[in-house]
């Protein structure tokens, strides 16, 4: 995620230190052939459909997925560790002239634990209709913002929860102090056009889902709304058709996410293909008519060649964009959410975004106390891309960040242990850069660019703690790295920068 500007130099670089049914009508369409790698041609075409695991929950396909749910030491009232979810199907309808949203849920989960009932998170703005498990009716209750499913579940096992549920999504308060944002979860526009950026929690506020970061599950999503407008969701196109009136697209995650990564936007949207240099398939999804928009955002694919280059192959099948009425951008994975305004649509954005695909994506915090292992490398990857395309010394940069760093410290705490009412402050992000570069310039370029790229590779699809990541630095270096990371990290007052 993004976050506001530090520094003077932010100006001239735009820096940042940024997550009714309808009836069954004609067949999908065909999906068009492909465009070159240079090609910026508009089309609604979906891509080929891709191979996704079935709704047996002892598919093997699953265990891509299989977790280990943790409570979160800094928000310990969201997730739930006792539930591991595989997989979520989502049929959702969205209704903009009456904001109503309705949605039939399918979880396959397994149970962490004994227990004669279990209990996903769901917002207390949304109303559960029924709940089948393993496709036989189930009491159930809400709990403030807990739904409570009273039905024996056994550890190990795996179990099929259907939800279904109506109602009007409401955001929910961020613990933040920032001015971009102060919801997250769905939001709602004036015109009725709707999406969702949640972190570090507020996807419950649209699904019963365990609202985690520990928690990856792989996602399908089908979604309907009134045409010409359209629903957008993580993953590649599967389908889009037309059935009595209404647009219904399907959209395959084929990697697991963490909720808070997931992604949902209806809206009048046109889509412009892409591609980038490797063969990455790139799609634009703008406000129909912004050929501004648009223009911000076919800077991805150069973007992309640059990232590739510090980090090697992009992590996922496919990677978007989607413009809609924010302030703020967020790296929702392979379909990444950006706000309308010049300064979220600039390409230092972008590049901040693409490259938590890597790091928040690809590998993710076990809990929100190491949200700086997200923030930290990719704002430093982001300040040098801006040194080398703005001509503003990175040396410079780190500086202007080295000026301000305790006092940093002393509004929001260390980067691994802020405070919990200050999500998303510069701590976080700048402090952990100075961190990183200091490391580089310590054991040399060639291998730290050698580490940085293998880090998530070595953690695909999976969780990792503060512990993790130390660790493992210091037994590939052959330093005692120890401490080193605590004092950045965990300090109360910020370590001698060089000059």
């Amino acid at each position: 995620m993004r976050t506001r500007a530090l520094a003077a130099w932010a100006a001239a670089a735009s820096l940042v230190v940024t997550s009714c049914s309808a009836d069954a009508g004609d067949p999908a369409a065909k999906p068009s052939p492909s465009e070159s790698p240079t090609s910026s041609a508009t089309s609604d075409s979906p891509a080929p459909d891709a191979a996704r695991p079935g709704l047996d929950p002892h598919d093997p396909a699953l265990d891509v997925a299989l977790s280990r749910p943790v409570e979160d030491r800094v928000y310990p009232d969201v997730g739930v560790p006792g539930v591991d979810a595989l997989h979520y199907q989502l049929d959702l309808t969205w209704a903009p002239k009456t904001a109503t949203l309705n949605g039939v849920e399918t979880l396959i989960f397994r149970s962490t634990e004994d227990a004669g009932e279990f209990q996903l998170d769901f917002g207390s703005s949304l109303t559960a209709t029924a709940v089948r498990l393993d496709g036989r009716q189930a009491k159930f209750r809400e709990r403030g913002k807990d739904l409570v499913v009273q039905a024996p579940v056994r550890k190990d096992e795996r179990y099929t929860v259907e939800v279904r549920y109506r109602g009007t999504p409401k955001p929910v308060a961020a613990p933040t102090t920032r001015d971009d944002f102060s919801t997250i979860g769905w939001q709602i526009a004036d015109t009725g056009e709707s999406w969702t950026m949640q972190e570090p929690f507020g996807a419950y506020s649209w699904y019963a889902v365990n609202d985690h970061p520990s928690d990856k599950a792989l996602y399908d999503f089908t979604l309907t709304t009134r045409s010409p407008w359209v629903g957008v969701a993580n993953g590649r196109l599967q389908s889009r058709r037309q059935s009595s009136g209404n647009t219904v697209t399907a959209w395959h995650l084929d990697e697991p996410a963490a909720s808070y990564l997931v992604t949902v936007a209806f809206g009048n949207f046109k889509m412009t293909r892409d591609r980038s240099k490797s063969g990455v398939p790139l799609t634009y999804w703008t406000p129909r008519g912004d050929a501004s928009a648009l223009r911000s955002l076919q800077v991805a694919g150069d973007e992309l060649d640059w990232i590739e280059d510090k980090l090697g192959p992009y992590p996922f099948s496919s990677l978007g964009l989607i413009v809609v009425d924010s302030n703020s951008g967020m790296e929702t994975q392979t379909m990444i959410t950006l706000g309308d305004t010049d300064y979220t649509l600039s390409p230092s954005v972008v590049v901040h975004e693409m490259v938590h695909q890597w790091y928040g994506d690809q590998v993710t915090p076990r809990d929100w106390r190491d949200v700086w292992m997200n923030e930290g490398m990719t704002m430093y990857l982001q300040m040098m891309w801006d040194s080398q395309h703005f001509g503003i010394p990175l040396k410079d940069m780190l500086f202007d960040v080295a000026r301000k760093a305790d006092e940093m410290r002393a509004s929001a705490g260390p980067p691994a242990n802020y405070d919990p009412a200050t999500f998303g402050e510069g701590n976080i992000y700048y402090l952990p850069a100075m961190m990183w570069d200091e490391l580089r310039r310590r054991i040399g370029d060639k291998e730290f660019w050698s580490l940085v790229r293998a880090w998530p590779r070595s953690h695909d699809d999976a969780n990792a703690s503060y512990d993790d990541i130390t660790t493992w630095w210091s037994q590939k270096t052959g330093l005692k790295l120890g401490p080193f990371f605590d004092q950045w990290l965990l300090g109360r007052t910020s370590p001698p920068f060089p000059t």
